[in-house]
């Protein structure tokens, strides 16, 4: 299950930022707009008024295009949001799947999930409320079972499955297993 990332406060706070400095340059575009439409309706049109009235139009212009990739920015970020949550949690269940796979226990399953965020030993024996000498049989036990010969090679399994061709099957790790 994944869920929904919510803006952080820096990316809010940056987001209004931009939201009042595009209502600041609307109200100046706004009022160079209105100036331009005077100086074309009340006197005659020459070049200074045409300028500032083109001035104008691009003021505008430039206010929507920004606007619109400050839209399209925002859009990007979210699905790049998405994206990061749901690799964090297809990475858990690769992680989740790899242990059925390897057959291991559920204390050797929450020590081998705390060995993989990088935890060393003599805080996951507190964490667990348990022994060093029991976690680091637990943690000998699961790389016999996966098949490493320590931490490095341990976490790298993962780190070379999700680089690579991706987590094998079920089938094909038990197939890996028992050879």
């Amino acid at each position: 299950m994944t869920k929904t990332r919510k803006p952080t406060r820096q990316g809010r706070s940056q987001t209004i930022a931009l939201a009042i400095f595009m209502m600041l340059q609307s109200v100046a575009a706004l009022f160079f707009v209105a100036d331009a439409i005077r100086d074309l309706s009340n006197a005659p049109v020459n070049a200074e008024s045409i300028i500032e009235a083109l001035t104008a139009f691009v003021l505008v212009l430039g206010i929507f295009m920004a606007g619109w990739q400050l839209r399209l920015t925002l859009e990007r970020m979210a699905a790049q949001g998405r994206a990061l949550d749901i690799a964090r949690g297809d990475f858990v269940r690769i992680i989740e799947t790899q242990f059925d796979v390897w057959g291991l226990t559920a204390a050797e399953r929450e020590v081998g999930m705390l060995a993989l965020k990088g935890i060393d030993l003599a805080e996951i024996a507190r964490l667990r409320g348990s022994a060093q000498g029991t976690v680091r049989a637990q943690m000998t036990r699961i790389y016999a079972k996966a098949g490493v010969s320590g931490r490095a090679q341990f976490a790298a399994w993962f780190v070379e499955e999700l680089l690579g061709d991706g987590i094998s099957p079920p089938e094909a790790g038990e197939k890996q297993q028992s050879t």
